[in-house]
């Protein structure tokens, strides 16, 4: 929205560009098109965005592709994946979190990878992994969802975050009973792990908005009987960070300057949460970062320092300068 004459007002968005809305002083753009259902992003060492598609329910389609610079038409380098939802580097190596399996991608060639394997099988058949980060310790943290909505899963390793050695062995449970994390990324110089959380879909107006939270080694977040009520269900469960809207379906998450961006599929928002350090604990403000994405996924920062959104209905992926 744009104001008259007086000029926008404080917190109100107006137009950046690019046909979306956002905060003045932040300009958007288009960095690439043509990736239908992008689901993941990562950069490489050279800058290159490398972004994974994942369809709603028919997996035909899912494949990895590699944008080498802004408006570059994407090439795709690898197909066969089943749901992918989760990418990083380390080392060399592109590890592709999707249902059911981990595939680490290597010796890269131009636009090819020489080998392909599968690191980790499972840990739960037939459940999402999400999204996967390398710690400084040299081990990945990934998102694992539950089983079902709202009941108590038979594998301890659903609904929860996992760590495992870059090799697939080693498996552990890092934090348990979270319903669905699907975007994680570290707090730099702490390897402190942010996660958005899913919430349950079953409690019609007590369903509360989804969350962004500080999960540390070790926690019970109380799924599927603690969904931030009061009462004993949640009883030393971890408060979140940050409250976000209901039934967001809630994407993925990077980190900027003190402010976490999060992607909320369903709303079609991006929201800003500037995240301070208070008393040994962390304060969070929300606001409404950009409008105008119609299911926006995957969130990254640019080498650059931009915010790249990825569009999972359009195939678009916008790239957004923030301004102060």
């Amino acid at each position: 929205m744009l104001t008259g004459c007086g000029g926008a007002r404080s917190g109100e968005l107006v137009a950046i560009g690019a046909g979306l809305r956002g905060p003045v002083g932040a300009r958007a753009s288009i960095y690439a098109t043509g990736l239908e259902h992008a689901s993941a992003f990562a950069f490489d060492r050279r800058g290159r965005l490398w972004v994974t598609t994942s369809g709603a329910s028919d997996h035909s389609s899912d494949a990895l592709y590699v944008v080498p610079r802004r408006g570059a038409r994407p090439m795709k380098v690898a197909g066969r994946l089943d749901g992918p939802l989760g990418l990083t580097w380390y080392r060399g190596t592109l590890y592709v979190a999707s249902i059911g399996r981990v595939t680490a991608f290597s010796s890269l060639h131009g636009t090819r990878f020489a080998t392909r394997r599968t690191i980790l099988r499972g840990p739960v058949v037939g459940a999402s992994n999400n999204a996967i980060v390398a710690t400084a310790a040299g081990r990945l943290l990934m998102s694992v969802s539950t089983t079902c909505d709202h009941c108590v899963p038979r594998s301890r390793w659903a609904a929860a975050v996992v760590s495992f050695r870059p090799d697939g062995s080693d498996l552990r449970i890092y934090a348990t009973r979270i319903r669905a994390a699907f975007g994680l990324t570290l707090v730099p110089r702490s390897d402190e792990l942010l996660a958005t959380m899913n919430q349950r879909d079953d409690l019609g107006a007590r369903t509360p908005g989804d969350w962004l939270a500080l999960v540390r080694k070790g926690q019970d977040w109380g799924f599927p009987a603690c969904y931030g009520q009061r009462g004993s269900a949640c009883s030393g469960v971890p408060k979140p960070l940050a409250v976000l809207d209901k039934h967001a379906a809630a994407g993925g998450v990077t980190l900027s300057h003190g402010s976490a961006y999060v992607a909320e599929w369903q709303s079609g928002k991006v929201l800003r949460i500037r995240v301070e350090r208070v008393h040994g604990g962390y304060r969070a403000t929300r606001s409404t970062f950009v409008l105008g994405i119609d299911n926006p996924l995957p969130v990254i920062r640019s080498p650059g320092g931009e915010i790249l959104v990825g569009d999972w209905s359009t195939g678009r992926v916008y790239a957004i300068t923030v301004g102060n």
